[in-house]
């Protein structure tokens, strides 16, 4: 039995029968594979210049049933060889050893991703995961490896403002462990990239099962796991065959954080207060904060607690 056509087999058999426009498009696909694993039609669109109709077109003229195919194909091509050597080794073919190309390409990437959030995760998305996050009984955040810094950090956010929320970061056979204590009620975030591997998949079975909301936080997988989960907020971590970045899913959690303090500013302000005593009485004296003006002799000006 013959392998299916790649992507690339399938755009050169392909390319001369298309119109001028489906040719962009096209070739829009070919310079730009991870954003179209992330992207809607009508955000693809709006950056090739072009209707997300003449997008679906050019899909379908490529010879796959929709987006979700031709995502499907793409990101299972990228996977075959995603290993973090092979990834700093493309980063690094692009840049080379030069520092300054190193530090711009990389701010580059950062804005870029930025830029795709914004246009990736609409309004109404967003508020909707705001939403969740204020009726729910508990927050649990999942992730391995160094999403586990990123999820930490939601958590312990968002205990600061007066929620409950917890991390799990086990995996392998102590994550059992954490698995069991979800409960009804609780809202999981998974912070899960490039595949669906044992421990995403044990968790998610485990929240459904438990009646618990998932919001998949991810790049590559909704389509994998749309299915399953309540919400999927698509984030790119910079090119998908390069060296991971993890700016835009920090963007996304910092910018959950203040519109859960904007939706309950009475709540937070005053946990945080809260917090604030209770560093007060942890220092047991004023710290004396140094300013410019200090300096000049103008005095010193003095805060509380810690950071």
């Amino acid at each position: 039995m013959d392998a299916a056509p790649t992507f690339d087999q399938r755009v050169s058999a392909r390319l001369g029968d298309l119109t001028p426009a489906e040719r962009d498009v096209t070739l829009f696909f070919q310079a730009n594979r991870e954003e179209v694993l992330v992207g809607s039609a009508t955000s693809l669109a709006s950056r090739i210049g072009t209707s997300d109709a003449t997008v679906v077109r050019t899909v379908q003229a490529l010879g796959y049933s929709g987006l979700a195919e031709l995502r499907r194909q793409l990101a299972d091509e990228i996977r075959a060889d995603l290993s973090p050597a092979s990834r700093i080794e493309r980063t690094l073919g692009a840049v080379g050893n030069a520092l300054d190309a190193a530090f711009h390409s990389t701010l580059a990437t950062h804005l870029q991703m930025i830029d795709e959030l914004h246009r990736n995760v609409s309004s109404h998305l967003y508020a909707s995961v705001v939403h969740e996050i204020e009726h729910a009984g508990r927050v649990v955040v999942f992730g391995l490896g160094p999403s586990s810094a990123l999820a930490q950090y939601f958590s312990i956010q968002l205990r600061r403002f007066g929620f409950e929320a917890r991390t799990i970061s086990h995996s392998g056979l102590l994550i059992a462990d954490d698995l069991k204590e979800i409960r009804q009620g609780d809202l999981v975030f998974v912070l899960a990239y490039s595949r669906v591997y044992t421990e995403v998949q044990a968790l998610v079975d485990c929240a459904t099962k438990a009646a618990a909301r998932l919001v998949l936080i991810t790049d590559t997988l909704g389509m994998a796991l749309q299915r399953k989960v309540n919400l999927v907020l698509p984030v790119a971590r910079g090119r998908v065959d390069a060296f991971s970045m993890h700016t835009a899913t920090m963007a996304l959690i910092e910018a959950l954080l203040v519109g859960v303090a904007a939706a309950q500013p009475e709540r937070v302000v005053e946990s945080l207060k809260r917090l604030d005593r209770l560093r007060a009485s942890v220092a047991g004296k004023d710290m004396v904060l140094i300013t410019k003006t200090s300096r000049q002799g103008s005095g010193r000006a003095r805060i509380s607690g810690r950071k």
